[in-house]
């Protein structure tokens, strides 16, 4: 049983596809949870399928979602640090250790959930990641929380090994799929008619949404 579970992603629905279901799993046995949303995905080239969105309107919609998200599975400390998306690899490491140090601080988490770095595709999701670590580093030992991490390019497996920690979130699988579709201009780019294969329980994708998989940081 954690006593608080701290969540650092970059993008809007970074949450939804990894992490949701753990989330809601938290939530339901009454864990707080401060989710810390870097950006609002604005530089992003999803607008819907139809497109609901354009270049301007997309960082307002997008906020919109987000927050849906946060409802569906309950998020009771949503921040969102108004970075600008495709740029955290530009950001100073320190500037922003510190900051993500600060709410560690703040809210004193038992379990930090982040990106792996190096091991997480986009340049955004490696930046955060190392920021995460950075700001961990930097504590007591005795006083760091747990780390754990979503990895996911192609040689995860091979140069970390099996997760460590794999959870089952088919008890909240329908929250899960909820907060995934909460990001509609998102949900259709992810995988060819995802929204509709979600809403119709195709069995593949209902396999691909009942587990979540995390690895520990080893400091």
């Amino acid at each position: 049983m954690e006593k608080h579970v701290l969540v650092i992603l970059p993008h809007p629905d970074d949450e939804a596809f990894g992490v949701s279901g753990t989330i809601a799993l938290y939530r339901e046995q009454g864990t707080p949870v401060t989710y810390v949303c870097c950006t609002l995905g604005e530089m992003g080239r999803n607008m819907g399928n139809p497109p609901i969105a354009n270049r301007e309107t997309l960082p307002f919609i997008r906020k919109k979602e987000l927050l849906n998200a946060a409802k569906a599975i309950d998020i009771t400390d949503l921040r969102m640090l108004g970075l600008r998306d495709k740029t955290l690899e530009f950001e100073d490491i320190d500037e922003l250790a510190n900051r993500f140090r600060s709410i560690i601080e703040e809210v004193k988490p038992s379990l930090v959930i982040t990106f792996y770095p190096g091991y997480a595709v986009h340049p955004d999701h490696d930046a955060t990641g190392f920021a995460v670590v950075h700001a961990i580093k930097q504590m007591p030992e005795e006083t760091r929380p747990k780390l754990h991490c979503l990895a996911f390019s192609h040689d995860c497996v091979e140069k970390l090994g099996e997760p460590d920690v794999v959870i089952d979130v088919t008890p909240v699988r329908d929250k899960k799929i909820a907060c995934i579709l909460a990001h509609e201009t998102q949900a259709s780019a992810v995988m060819d008619r995802l929204p509709e294969k979600l809403l119709s329980k195709n069995p593949e994708i209902m396999k691909w949404v009942s587990t979540e998989r995390f690895w520990t940081y080893k400091f």
